[in-house]
């Protein structure tokens, strides 16, 4: 019996996935010719809200894939450091990756990424552009990417494979080149690799965290925003 529901639980999580998954690259491509430049976001934030209905109707909610409640003042307060440590990490890795490459005569990293400025245009010195950017990396990248790669895709990953390290490993993997391959279209290989990369570490956080989505929120919306302030201020591309 107990094995039955085991196969039943994955069989479900696979539906779910692929369903989801599905939804969400399908309505990009319909998006995508009335309004190319925010179609990401805004068939991400879809997909969010249709997810929130799914699981509202099988009496499910997020907490039980990371965006919970947070009791009493010490947990919210330990939020902070747990997302500056998860932002020094990324930073840490992408920094060493990109000059490790470039020491060896390989710079796809550090050259310019010209998809993103086709994207977003050139928001130098630009405040309402800039100021849509911010919003953009709290509500798409903060929240929706999060809820939706980690809190979603890699809750159901494990349902399916299980949570045996070299699963809970695996289911990881899986879910970091996902979100490498939907970065893809507009920022080519570099941004598959750059994005490829912060998923396997904010996956990994994701269970040291034992599946606390807050710290990745707040680590992920603060680093879109330092990118996009340098942007704005004239420091970075």
């Amino acid at each position: 019996m107990i094995n039955r529901i085991t196969q039943s639980a994955r069989l479900t999580g696979l539906l779910e996935l692929a369903l989801f998954i599905a939804l969400a690259l399908g309505l990009k491509e319909i998006m995508d010719p009335f309004f190319w430049r925010y179609s990401g976001p805004v068939s991400l934030i879809t997909t969010i809200i249709l997810i929130t209905l799914y699981i509202r109707a099988r009496h499910q909610s997020w907490s039980s894939m990371g965006l919970r409640a947070l009791p009493g003042v010490k947990a919210k307060l330990l939020v902070i450091p747990q997302a500056l440590l998860v932002f020094a990490s990324v930073l840490a890795v992408m920094v060493s990756l990109t000059k490790g490459l470039d020491a060896i005569g390989i710079t796809i990293l550090s050259d310019p990424i010209a998809g993103e400025q086709e994207r977003w245009g050139d928001i130098s010195g630009n405040l309402e552009q800039y100021l849509i950017l911010l919003g953009i990396s709290w509500i798409s990248a903060g929240f929706a990417e999060e809820m939706f790669f980690r809190g979603f895709v890699l809750t159901r990953l494990t349902t399916i494979f299980g949570s045996a390290k070299p699963a809970l490993a695996f289911s990881v993997f899986l879910a970091a080149a996902f979100f490498g391959f939907v970065h893809f279209y507009y920022q080519g290989l570099a941004g598959f690799i750059n994005a490829a990369v912060i998923g396997l570490i904010l996956g990994f956080w994701f269970l040291i965290y034992k599946r606390n989505l807050w710290p990745l929120i707040i680590a992920h919306g603060s680093m879109n925003s330092l990118g996009f302030t340098m942007e704005y201020l004239g420091f970075a591309g």
